[in-house]
């Protein structure tokens, strides 16, 4: 998946993989109009008071905080959503799985900047208390176990476990 790739607007299309879950179907419903924020300066400005309704229900309320900016595929699956942040850099291929305590971000720097946001590939299933930071590429197919820490890139089909997170498959 990247920055150029066609955008979808379809607000119904994590309705599937988010069966029987109401939470993760508002969240992703309301992350959904919100993006939609992101199509032209005109639209951003009518938005913001959804804007603002958007943040104070999913971040405050809901304790998932995804950015309305951040780039994300069809297919996402939150699971149980609580404590999840999303760094709004970030780009999230199609049919992804999150579980609850997930960190996707930007690391500082030595010079107090920020690095870029990681990059998930398609059908990336992410566990528990998992950490992704800084400017790496998760490929296609990867499962990443819960409590894992990852800091570098992993190749498509891998399995992560720990901290610092090891390719063991």
């Amino acid at each position: 998946m990247s920055l150029t790739q066609k955008k979808s607007y379809n607000i119904f299309q994590d309705w599937p993989a988010n069966k029987s879950n109401i939470k993760a179907r508002l969240i992703l419903i309301a992350f959904r109009l919100a993006h939609i924020a992101t199509i032209n300066r005109v639209l951003f400005i009518i938005l913001i008071p959804y804007l603002i309704m958007y943040r104070v229900l999913v971040e405050w309320f809901l304790g998932t905080e995804l950015p309305y900016k951040t780039i994300v595929g069809k297919g996402l699956a939150i699971h149980h959503g609580q404590a999840t942040v999303i760094n709004d850099g970030t780009i999230i291929g199609d049919n992804c799985i999150i579980r609850h305590c997930t960190t996707m971000g930007s690391k500082m720097l030595k010079d107090g900047t920020y690095s870029k946001s990681p990059v998930i590939g398609n059908n990336v299933d992410i566990g528990s208390n998992v950490c992704i930071i800084g400017p790496i590429y998760i490929g296609d197919f990867v499962k990443i176990g819960a409590g894992s820490v990852v800091i570098k890139d992993v190749p498509a089909g891998s399995v992560v476990v720990g901290n610092p997170g090891k390719i063991i498959g």
